[in-house]
């Protein structure tokens, strides 16, 4: 017997965690959209597409020209099963008055509304910031709008960190389909998943010690001391990693590799205790920032191991002083974020450095997909 495929549609796909997370829970991936290079790259070497399964551009420029990948979008014998994406989206305040889909910095929202009318997919995943449910009825009648009352629809607000993930992340989660299921029993079986979450420590344990780089100007320059962005490595089997990896034996380390600082960041690093801030009494001496220190209390932040660790963003692509290590006086390097965010450890980032951090900041956390990925399998 043939075992039923199904398919699933990535757009603003970014390096591909929650596409990863649903191939996890046993869909397949027959597209994606992404306008950054980088990220579509990153996207494509951890991805089986071949030619004609991918667009690298704007996805307005993707709706005009949906019929050039008919035989994937548009084909009847082989309809798609899942569109997924996280359109950015601006002006959804409540002190914005303008409709959501009429203000200018939406029109990526508006976008995907129109991929999903052509489409018409049996299920829809629509990933966002938690301040999208300020105007969820809004949303709810621009959809009706473009996609009529053949859907049902509604939305939570996860927390990730209530499915196992080591990380306070919370965000907007709306599932629609068109095949009669009540959303209610959807997000119900999304809650059989809940578990305890692992802690910062979990995932941090047995990486390899890294120092911070005290040189400018040197991001190609590797080193045991500083790290690599590929190198042999034996990883300890522990509970974490059996989380992200399954029972695969992943013997490279990638992206494993810090940035510079300068001596004053470094020292600030060093004295600060776990859980402490830019207020600290330990740091005040050499604080760059004393006049404004209630302004910039979190301009530095020493993480716990033993709590989850703060919500991965890609403000990392710029510093990592909100973000730094437990134990070592350093931030933390791209694998590292990586892995708070669930990424199994044979996930390639391509680009520069300061890239993998974006890349990872902004990636839906790898296990939080797949648990909607398997909550929806249970409806086809």
């Amino acid at each position: 017997m043939i075992k039923k495929e199904y398919t699933f549609v990535d757009l603003f796909a970014g390096c591909g965690g929650l596409s990863l997370g649903l191939e996890h829970a046993g869909f397949k991936v027959v597209f994606m959209n992404e306008i950054v290079e980088t990220y579509a790259s990153t996207y494509l070497a951890n991805h089986n597409l071949e030619e004609g399964q991918y667009f690298i551009g704007d996805i307005n420029e993707l709706n005009c020209n949906l019929d050039k990948y008919g035989d994937v979008l548009k084909n009847p014998r082989k309809p798609v099963t899942l569109v997924c994406g996280g359109p950015p989206c601006q002006g959804f305040s409540m002190a914005n008055r303008q409709r959501i889909i009429d203000d200018p910095r939406n029109q990526l929202y508006k976008a995907f509304l129109q991929f999903l009318s052509e489409i018409r997919p049996q299920f829809f995943i629509m990933e966002n910031v938690k301040g999208m449910a300020n105007k969820f009825n809004e949303i709810i009648a621009n959809f009706k709008e473009y996609l009529g009352d053949e859907y049902l629809y509604d939305y939570r607000l996860l927390k990730v960190q209530d499915f196992g993930i080591p990380q306070n992340r919370e965000r907007f989660i709306m599932i629609g389909n068109r095949v009669g299921v009540a959303p209610d029993r959807i997000f119900a079986e999304i809650e059989h998943y809940k578990r305890p979450p692992f802690l910062l420590k979990d995932a941090l344990f047995g990486l390899p010690h890294l120092e911070a780089r005290k040189e400018k100007n040197k991001g190609e320059y590797e080193s045991a001391e500083c790290g690599f962005t590929e190198r042999d490595f034996s990883y300890p089997d522990t509970d974490f990693y059996r989380f992200i990896n399954g029972d695969r034996i992943i013997t490279k380390l990638y992206n494993h590799k810090n940035r510079y600082n300068n001596l004053r960041d470094i020292e600030i690093f060093r004295r600060l205790p776990q859980g402490a801030n830019s207020l600290h009494e330990s740091i005040q001496d050499i604080m760059p920032y004393k006049r404004r220190n209630n302004i910039f209390k979190d301009k530095y932040y020493k993480l716990d191991e033993n709590q989850i660790c703060k919500t991965i963003t890609s403000h990392m692509k710029y510093d990592c002083n909100m973000y730094i290590h437990p134990w070592e006086a350093r931030g933390l390097s791209p694998r590292e974020a990586a892995r708070i965010q669930t990424f199994p450890d044979d996930f390639i980032l391509k680009g520069a450095q300061n890239s993998w951090y974006a890349q990872v900041g902004n990636a839906v956390p790898v296990k939080f997909a797949e648990v909607i990925g398997r909550s929806i399998m249970k409806f086809l």
